[in-house]
């Protein structure tokens, strides 16, 4: 079974696409960390001032170590930003801040996909590191009932990374508009600094496709979709 084939047709498509996403990402951020923004804003100055623009004060910005471990924790309130963005005044930097700055501003304004990632995370994490371990089980013992269990659980991580797009892609939109309205880039300065969020964007697609793609295995594996259980 580790070697199965319908795993590897299913699989290999969403693992090619993520690579390219992440290459695209990696590609386009170190081509306008040389860039420097006008204003000469760091990302965390500029996190900063789009959240002040929409009157939020009550947001903590800190470092966090890690290249682009960049991410908004609802729970504490914090945006935290890798070295590479923090500190710097690029055009890169100021579009990954503002992202982030993005979904702390969903979470002050209560956007419900946003809300829903949340709820998600903690049976999540449990389901991406069981789920398998226990179809594996059902599926060498003949045990339909972990089988399904196995399928339910990952589904868990399906539903995850579909949520998120809609997520993702919004704090994209109000990073992109508002990095504008607040003085943080010129017009002129917004594409190139919507364009690391961009290619963000689609390694978020790639993992929600993997895991679509993985879930079809699972499901036909289990029978559910007409295919064989033994």
């Amino acid at each position: 079974m580790f070697f199965d084939p319908l795993y590897l047709m299913l699989a290999v498509p969403g693992l090619i696409l993520g690579m390219i996403a992440s290459g695209m990402t990696k590609s386009t951020f170190s081509k306008y960390a040389k860039v420097r923004a006008s204003s000469g804003l760091t990302g965390a100055e500029a996190a900063r001032r789009m959240l002040q623009s929409q009157g939020i004060t009550d947001v903590q910005i800190e470092s966090v170590k890690g290249f682009l471990s960049d991410h908004f924790d609802p729970r504490s309130n914090t945006l935290r930003l890798s070295p590479a963005v923090y500190g710097s005044p690029s055009l890169s930097a100021i579009g990954v801040a503002c992202h982030e700055a993005g979904h702390a501003l969903q979470k002050a304004t209560h956007y419900a996909p946003l809300g829903m990632r949340t709820a998600l995370v903690p049976a999540t994490m449990f389901s991406s590191k069981f789920s398998y371990i226990i179809f594996v089980v059902g599926f060498i013992f003949k045990m339909s009932s972990l089988v399904y269990l196995g399928v339910a659980l990952f589904s868990l991580a399906v539903l995850f990374s579909i949520v998120t797009l809609p997520v993702e892609w919004n704090a994209s939109a109000r990073a992109k508009k508002l990095m504008v309205s607040a003085g943080i880039v010129s017009p002129a300065e917004q594409e190139s600094a919507g364009a690391v969020l961009n290619a963000a964007f689609m390694t978020y697609v790639a993992a929600a496709v993997s895991a679509i793609l993985t879930l079809i295995y699972f499901l036909l594996r289990a029978g559910l979709l007409g295919g064989r259980d033994d």
